[in-house]
C-alpha cells in the first residue's frame, strides 16, 4: 500500500479490525513513519437494469436511495430507515444471482416495502411508478389498499380476551411472598 505522505510503496499493518461490511487496517509506512488507515472490501459485481425501452443502465444506489427520499419525504420514520430500504432492495437484488435485472422487479421489490412500511409513501411510489393516469387509478390503487388492510385485520366482532372490571384492576404481584415482621423482645 503506497503511503499517502510520501509516497513509498510500503507499509506495515499495526491493526486490523472488522468494521460494516469491510475491514479496518491501520499502516505505518515503512520510510517516514506516518500512520495512516486503509478500508477493504469485497467489489460487488455489476448489476445491470434493463429499462423499458431495453436499454441497460448500471444499477444505481443513488438513484434509488433518490426515490426513496421523494416517497418517504416528511414521513414519520425512525433514522437510518431510508438506507435500511435500500440495503434491502439491493441485497434482494444482488441475491438474485443475476447480472441483469428488469426495472419492473426493481420497481415491484421498493413497492411491496413500501407498503409494510408505510402506506402513504407506497401511494406517492406507486403513482409515479405506475404513471397513474387520472384521479381514478389512485383512487384504486387507495381502495386496494383498504381491502387489504382490512382483510388483515381480526373480525370487528371478535370479543377481547380480557374485558370489563379485569382489565382495569391491578396486576396482583403473584409469586411474590410477603415478608412478615416478628418482633424480638428481650429476655433477662
Amino acid at each position: 500500500m503506497k503511503c499517502p505522505y510520501c509516497g513509498h510503496p510500503d507499509s506495515k499493518v499495526i491493526d486490523s479490525r472488522e468494521a460494516e461490511e469491510s475491514v479496518r487496517r491501520r499502516r505505518e509506512c515503512l520510510a517516514c513513519g506516518s500512520r495512516f488507515t486503509t478500508y477493504e472490501r469485497i467489489e460487488a459485481q455489476a448489476l445491470f437494469i434493463i429499462k423499458k425501452d431495453q436499454r441497460r443502465e448500471e444499477f444505481s444506489r443513488e438513484k434509488l436511495l433518490a426515490g426513496l427520499h421523494k416517497a418517504l419525504e416528511k414521513r414519520p420514520l425512525p433514522a437510518g430507515a431510508v438506507e435500511k430500504l435500500a440495503d434491502e432492495v439491493e441485497a434482494e437484488l444482488r441475491g438474485l444471482g443475476r447480472e441483469e435485472v428488469p426495472s419492473r422487479a426493481v420497481g415491484e421489490l421498493v413497492m411491496e416495502r413500501l407498503r409494510r412500511l408505510d402506506r402513504i409513501a407506497y401511494i406517492r411510489f406507486a403513482s409515479v411508478y405506475r404513471d397513474f393516469k387520472d384521479v381514478e387509478d389512485l383512487e384504486r390503487e387507495v381502495e386496494a389498499l383498504k381491502r387489504e388492510a382490512a382483510s388483515a385485520r381480526p373480525p370487528r366482532a371478535q370479543l377481547p380476551l380480557i374485558s370489563g372490571p379485569e382489565l382495569e384492576k391491578p396486576a396482583s404481584p403473584r409469586g411474590r411472598r410477603r415478608k412478615t415482621q416478628t418482633s424480638r423482645v428481650a429476655v433477662p
